[in-house]
């Protein structure tokens, strides 16, 4: 954990440039890479085929869950980097014409397309696992932060050359994961920057040695635990819930959506139509609006994995209005001028 801190830091106080982006020019065509071959390895595996067909068997009385509806939502929130104010804090950075739309729908498409490809990968891995043991597909491995580190171990050591292709593909992978950390810095340093008038060497060694401090939590023998109630009120409260406000001031208190859409079209090849703006006033506010008012009755009524109210209390609801309190405090603060100190 220190040593993650120790290079977020580094990559935040030197600029993303210097470190992190060189590292990642690398190791994510890597990653690409190894999951592409991974994926067309383990699909020839028997079994493979049920486990992808279970994947994408559709269950559509599932749609009918609110819970479906607000793990979809969270996660393509999260993958994107949407509600983090990483997006705002990282288009800071981009040349004025830049555009907008086709930047944002390479994102999109890159980012799910590769997802669904990771997850063929696991899907095809697990059926394959069902196949060898001769049980149900969903008794394999039980769900959580550790079925990667169950299903691609097992896809790995089916290629040549394991003890090599294994290193290098988890290298990948803590590269990715430090990439996004770094972001998350990024936007709360860069907020520093601006409200706070705060040199970045400055705000870099305030947050980062703030989140090395509080983030010890996670290595204990309640880690897990902790880890679980934090990310269960965060993505599912704190994160959709931000994405509703933001959108909710933006299409019917400001009511900027006609100006930012005629922006973003004037400096795009790729024009937006109308149904953007419907798309964002109605359709994406009224179903958050429904998802979060149940996330919020759900959370205020049940105990989430049986957990403690008093654990759901300090570590959910409280870090939840931390955030908001923190947040509010920074944003009303006037910009100060950019220090001269880089």
């Amino acid at each position: 954990i220190l040593l993650a801190w120790a290079v977020s830091f580094y990559a935040t106080f030197t600029g993303v440039r210097t470190g992190i982006e060189r590292l990642g020019k690398i190791m994510m065509p890597v990653l690409f890479i190894m999951v592409v071959v991974l994926t067309l390895r383990v699909l020839m595996l028997p079994g493979a085929a049920g486990g992808v067909n279970w994947m994408f068997k559709p269950d559509f009385s599932a749609l009918l869950n609110p819970k479906v509806w607000s793990a979809a939502y969270g996660q393509i929130f999260f993958t994107l980097s949407v509600g983090f104010a990483i997006m705002i804090a990282y288009s800071s950075y981009l040349p004025e014409k830049s555009d907008i739309n086709n930047n944002a729908l390479m994102t999109v498409f890159i980012n799910c397309g590769f997802s669904m490809m990771a997850g063929v990968m696991i899907f095809a891995v697990l059926g394959y696992m069902a196949a060898q043991q001769g049980v149900p597909l969903t008794e394999v491995v039980s769900s959580g932060v550790g079925l990667a580190f169950v299903t691609i171990p097992t896809a790995i050591n089916l290629l040549p050359m394991p003890w090599l292709l294994g290193p290098m593909f988890f290298t990948a992978l803590v590269v990715a994961g430090l990439s996004s950390h770094i972001s998350i810095m990024e936007a709360i340093v860069s907020s520093a920057i601006d409200k706070m008038g705060w040199t970045r060497r400055k705000a870099a060694a305030v947050i980062c040695g703030a989140g090395a401090l509080f983030s010890t939590a996670y290595a204990t023998n309640g880690g897990l635990l902790l880890l679980d109630i934090v990310d269960y009120y965060i993505n599912n409260i704190a994160l959709l819930g931000s994405c509703l406000i933001e959108l909710f001031l933006m299409a019917w208190v400001f009511k900027k959506l006609p100006e930012l859409r005629s922006h973003v079209n004037s400096i795009s090849e790729i024009a937006v139509g109308s149904w953007w703006e419907f798309c964002i006033r109605y359709l994406c506010v009224g179903l958050l609006l429904v998802i979060v008012g149940n996330n919020l009755v759900t959370a205020a009524t049940e105990n989430y994995g049986g957990y403690a109210s008093a654990d759901q209390m300090l570590f959910g609801w409280g870090m939840v209005a931390a955030m908001v309190i923190a947040g509010f405090l920074i944003s009303t603060r006037r910009p100060f001028p950019m220090p001269v100190e880089a």
